[in-house]
Formats: structure tokens, sequence, C-alpha cells
């Protein structure tokens, strides 16, 4: 097949596109913490128990995520982010008529897990396809759209659950998830090939090999291949470990503000500086991640995050938790368009989507034991300060492990 260039190159509108997703998508999910005090007030469930929803979302999530990213590598992204929207709709309009902890696990657990496996999996798995010079930065505007989501959506469902209660916050997300995600996904394609276009700096594609010696786009790896290396192994300990740091503070953080006289609508602030934050970290470190390399880009993120949670422990003010937010939020962010674009430079992009979405699963299984086990903590030591601790040192460690032991697979002897 001939591949034709054209002035103006259609990947952009992609990135514009899987942007809108995201900042949807995103923004929807970052409100838990906002809905979750609300929850656990009106229905007196334990914190352990409405936290679990939280984990079932994760564990389908990750299993389901391995699927979307599977049929994103065969038949594009479309079908599975349309899909997704309609599960996300469904799940949230659910969640407004909710009575009863099944109902909770049924609606947050089951449809929203498969619904937001249509939020970063096939739009990372599409960007990484459509762009090899500039792929961090391309992939750092879409991850950014989960940032501006996150600075939206929290102070506008803390504002709808102030004047019109929780039933209603969750209505709107639905009917936003339907209209906004449906609409983006018409203009997502798949490879670039397909469409007679080649890929974004294709014809540099020699210079794009990081300077750590990363296999870049070379060596197409298949599943079975992939989990005979160390690299995917390391991935697996880093994403998890990771997982265990990352949803203490997410799930938590506001209701310990709350918990300790910080306003609910301050509160609810921490989760929008983390939105701030993390629009700044995937646009800068996805960029950086081009010029430094993407380890060095993660290890630093990754040791910051778990600084930011140590922080906590400490943390008695609003601007500490607004420090906190602004720090966590900009490297968890950072972490984001690196870790997708390393794997696949690391194991190529053919095999990427289902490659990816299983590495995915990692970080799921940490974030859903984490989950439950920090509010356990919390209702057997009315504090949240061993959580936060453990999820500082867990966080330190990925930062270790990817820093010192990440290291791009040996290509497949023929």
């Amino acid at each position: 097949m001939q591949i034709q260039k054209h002035r103006f190159f259609y990947g952009w509108v992609i990135v514009a596109a899987a942007f809108v997703v995201l900042v949807v998508a995103g923004g929807t999910f970052y409100t838990f913490g906002v809905f979750f005090e609300p929850l656990c007030n009106d229905f007196h469930w334990t914190r352990a128990t409405t936290a679990g929803a939280f984990s079932l979302y994760l564990i389908v999530h990750g299993i389901v995520g391995i699927v979307a990213g599977r049929f994103t590598d065969k038949h594009g992204p479309r079908l599975v982010v349309g899909s997704c929207a309609i599960f996300l709709a469904v799940g949230y309009l659910l969640l407004s008529y909710i009575g009863t902890v099944w109902q909770l696990y049924l609606s947050y657990g089951i449809f929203i897990g498969v619904g937001m496996c249509g939020a970063w999996i096939p739009q990372a798995v599409t960007i990484t396809k459509w762009f090899v010079t500039k792929r961090g930065m391309a992939l750092g505007i879409v991850a950014a759209g989960s940032g501006i989501g996150q600075l939206i959506f929290p102070l506008l469902a803390r504002h709808i659950i102030s004047t019109d209660g929780w039933r209603m916050g969750y209505f709107i997300m639905g009917i936003a998830a339907l209209i906004f995600i449906g609409i983006a996904s018409l203009f997502l394609k798949g490879a670039p090939e397909q469409a007679g276009l080649s890929p974004y700096g294709a014809e540099q594609v020699e210079h794009t090999n990081s300077s750590e010696g990363n296999i870049a786009d070379e060596t197409e790896w298949t599943l079975p291949q992939a989990v005979k290396t160390r690299a995917f192994w390391g991935f697996g300990a880093m994403y998890i470990l990771f997982g265990f740091g990352y949803v203490v503070p997410f799930v938590h953080v506001v209701a310990h503000a709350t918990d300790i006289g910080i306003s609910s609508m301050s509160a609810a602030g921490i989760l929008s500086l983390i939105g701030i934050g993390g629009i700044a970290g995937r646009l800068t470190m996805g960029a950086v991640s081009d010029k430094i390399g993407r380890k060095m880009a993660i290890s630093i993120c990754l040791a910051m995050v778990g600084i930011s949670i140590i922080w906590l422990l400490i943390a008695d003010q609003v601007w500490m938790f607004y420090l906190f937010g602004a720090v966590f939020g900009f490297c968890y962010g950072g972490t984001i368009p690196s870790l997708s674009a390393l794997c696949g430079e690391f194991f190529g992009l053919r095999s990427m989507g289902t490659i990816y979405g299983t590495l995915i699963l990692f970080f799921t299984i940490g974030a859903a034991i984490s989950a439950p086990l920090a509010g356990y903590m919390f209702d057997v030591t009315s504090s949240y300060h061993p959580a936060f601790l453990f999820g500082g040192l867990t966080s330190l460690l990925a930062a270790a492990i990817t820093f010192r032991f990440l290291k791009p697979p040996r290509p497949v002897l023929s």
C-alpha cells in the first residue's frame, strides 16, 4: 500500500478527541473521594466497606482492560471507547438510584469498572501508534485531559452535592459521559497505516532510540513472549507498588482532611489541586521524557509521589494539603505518558494494547488491595497515618525498582 503524506496530520485530531475522552472519564473518576463521605454518612457504611466498591472497580478494570487493549490492537479504538461510554453512563445513572451496598458494588464496581477501560488504554495505544517523534508530548497532551477533568469535576460534584444532593451529582456524571465521550469516540481511528498515512516522524525513526538504549519499535513482542522477560515483571513489580501508594490519598485524603477540621469545599479543592498539578506534570514530563529518557523521568516522579504522601503525616492546615495536592498531582501525572511510551518502546506496537493492558492489571491489583486496607487501618486505629506511611514507602520502593532494575528486554532470536 502506498503511504500518503498530507500537510495536515490527522493524528492531532485523534489527540484532541482522546483529550476530550480523558477530561470526562478522568474527571468523573476522580470524584470518588468527594462522594465517599456522603455515602458513608447516609447509609452508615464503614469506610472499608465503601472503599471496597473501588477495589471491585479496580479488579474489573484491570481484567477487562486486557480485553480492551487486545480489541484495540485488532479493531482500533472507536468501538471500544464508544461502548465504554455507554457503560459509564449506565453506571453513573444507576448510582443515582442506589440504596444498598450490593447496588453500589454493581454500579461502580462492575459498570464503571468496565466503562473506564475506554479511558486511558485505547488512547495510549492509539497515540503511541500515530506518533514516533513527539510521542511523549502527544501522550502528555492527552493525559493532561484527565488533569483538566480532575480540576473541574470534583468541585462541580461538591457543588451539586451541596445544592441538590449526591444522587443528582451521579446523574449529571452519567449524562456527561454519554454525550461527550460518545461524540469524541467518532473521531478516533486505528493505526495510521490503515488510513494511508505514516506515523508522525516515522522518517526519523532511526533517531528515536532513547539514550538508555531502548529497543524502540523494532522488535515486536507478543504477550506470551513478553511475560518471559525480566522487563515485563520489572514493570509489574513497579506497577503493583505504585498502585499501593497512589490509591491511598486518592480515596481517603478528602475524608482525612474533613476529619481534622478542614471544610468539605476546601477538602474537595485538594482533588482539584491534584488535577492542576497533574495537568502540568503530564504536559511537562511527557516532553521532558523525550529528552532525558523515560526511565529517569518515571523514577523521579515516583520518588516525589512517595515523599508527598509521607508529607500527609504532618499536614494539618489547608495550605499543607494543597501543597501535597500540587506535588502529588504533578508527579503522579508525570508518570502516565512516560510509562505508556516506555511500554511501546520496550515491547513494540503490534501487541501493545494487550501487553499494556496486562501491565495495568498489576497496578489495579495493588490499588484494589490498598483502598480497603487503608480504610481498615483507619477503622482499627482511627487514624490514616499508618496508611499514608505505607503508601509513601511503597511508592519510594517503586521508584527504586524502576531506576535500578527496569531494563529493555532482549530481542527474540529467530
